[in-house]
């Protein structure tokens, strides 16, 4: 390998001699000329599209430490690739390094103590079909693909939060290497401040290498789909939903998106195209039950198609996995809500009704339940009375669509922030919204800048939505 030339965490070039990277060690090491670099450099946002100096693919907690090591000694820009699913694409820089774990997917139930050990590179999907072999899960999100890794990293959250948590309410521990090179225990018992920051913190004070989750029966089977209704009902779809999620129980979560119909088999042939709200609904305890609670949801209205029954648990978390495939242009905007006000209600359906994209959509998750009964200075995660959490979510096919679609998320945006708490959820954030970090935080900040000075002074894991030290 001749000498590297890459981009320094001042954003000058440095050289780097080639007995350097060969000290990397059991790591493949991945440059511009190597085959395969493309495919190693893309990640799930076609917006991002970025050229690191160098890739190294890690394969142990051990790789993971040199690589970090090697980044600290060169003073480089680094970055560290999970799924590489995040909006932001923090996951891949130009002329830095990429710090890889995408091939780290090896996942580990111990079904009579009901704990998954996890390793970064894993997927929700590799997650979710080792655990329920056993009839086992945790709270993950909704897009099998994501990784576990930043998703964990930032909170967490999915169809089964309001029954068990967010995802970091379910974390037992973690083995973390922090930017000096070390491996740390984190865990209540140990380094109890970096356990704390890394629940919701991101990955600001190092790379986890593996992560402990408490696990909870779930499945095989759970009552879930969707009930497709005409844009035209929408106000009073929606304000129907919104008395329903007041009193509903914490088995049952329903989301509402709003977008066009996709030309999906299950959704009649003369919908497709046009403006729908769709209630996507998921019950984690007894299908009976189930049914009886989502009754009087799925009784209103004139829905299009009702297509809730009972489904297994993998297979509905791959339910969006068609709409949110790789290779998309993507662009997000995002506020949480402690109610959905006629105000917010009234300026999102009108929104919907100027879609961009065929691919764009508004959705909005049910929070609450045991999502609120953790106190908030538990963990970095701060905003647990929010009852509900929008995403704008843009998304189209080509760069020429960018100025409108971008446009359009930023309207809704701007229009519905008189009725939003002023907190984000930090996994919906894209790179440029740095000024959101702070409010994201809340009275968690200063505590989140007093452990990023103790593990990783210099600011080395700098691409993220950073808390600066």
């Amino acid at each position: 390998m001749a000498e590297l030339i890459l981009v320094a965490s001042d954003g000058k070039p440095t050289r780097i001699d080639e007995a350097a990277v060969e000290a990397l060690g059991g790591s493949e090491v991945i440059t511009s000329a190597s085959a395969g670099y493309d495919e190693a450099r893309v990640i799930w946002n076609a917006m991002v599209d970025r050229r690191p100096g160098l890739i190294v693919r890690c394969s142990t907690t051990e790789d993971i430490r040199d690589a970090v090591t090697f980044a600290r000694s060169h003073d480089l820009l680094a970055t560290v690739r999970g799924g590489g699913h995040n909006i932001a694409g923090n996951a891949v820089c130009d002329g830095g390094v990429m710090i890889d774990l995408s091939q780290m997917k090896n996942v580990s139930v111990d079904q009579q103590e009901r704990v998954a050990t996890v390793a970064p590179g894993a997927t929700l999907a590799d997650f979710d079909q080792a655990c329920q072999v056993y009839g086992l899960a945790t709270p993950v999100g909704i897009n099998s693909t994501t990784g576990i890794a930043g998703l964990t990293l930032g909170g967490g959250f999915g169809w089964l939060s309001r029954k068990f948590g967010l995802t970091i309410d379910n974390l037992i521990s973690a083995q973390v290497v922090t930017a000096d090179g070390q491996i740390r225990s984190a865990s209540a018992a140990e380094n109890p401040d970096l356990f704390w920051g890394i629940r919701g913190g991101g990955g600001n004070f190092g790379i986890v290498s593996s992560f402990v989750y408490r696990l909870h029966p779930v499945g095989p089977e759970v009552l879930s789909g969707l009930v497709v209704h005409p844009m035209a009902d929408a106000p009073r779809v929606i304000r129907a939903y919104r008395e329903f999620c007041a009193t509903a129980p914490d088995d049952v979560t329903v989301w509402v998106v709003m977008r066009k119909a996709p030309p999906a088999p299950f959704i009649p042939e003369e919908w497709h195209g046009r403006e729908v709200l769709v209630l996507a609904a998921c019950c984690a305890g007894d299908i009976a039950a189930g049914e009886a609670a989502l009754r009087p949801l799925r009784e209103f209205g004139n829905p299009v198609v009702d297509l809730i029954a009972p489904h297994p648990f993998v297979v509905w978390q791959t339910a969006f996995d068609p709409l949110l495939a790789p290779g998309a242009r993507n662009y997000w905007k995002s506020h949480d809500f402690n109610e959905l006000t006629d105000g917010a209600i009234e300026v999102i359906l009108d929104s919907v009704g100027k879609l961009p994209s065929p691919h764009c959509e508004v959705f909005i998750g049910q929070m609450g339940g045991a999502t609120g009964r953790v106190a908030p200075d538990a963990t970095a995660y701060r905003d647990r009375n929010v009852k509900f959490i929008m995403n704008v979510h843009g998304r189209w096919e080509t760069a020429a669509e960018d100025e409108g679609g971008i446009a359009w998320c930023r309207s809704i945006f701007e229009a519905t922030t008189p009725y939003a708490t002023g907190g984000a959820y930090v996994n919906f954030m894209t790179a440029e919204e740095s000024s959101r970090v702070q409010s994201a935080y809340g009275e968690s900040y200063e505590r989140l800048v007093e452990i990023k000075r103790k593990y990783d002074p210099t600011n080395l894991f700098c691409m993220n939505q950073n808390i600066k030290p």
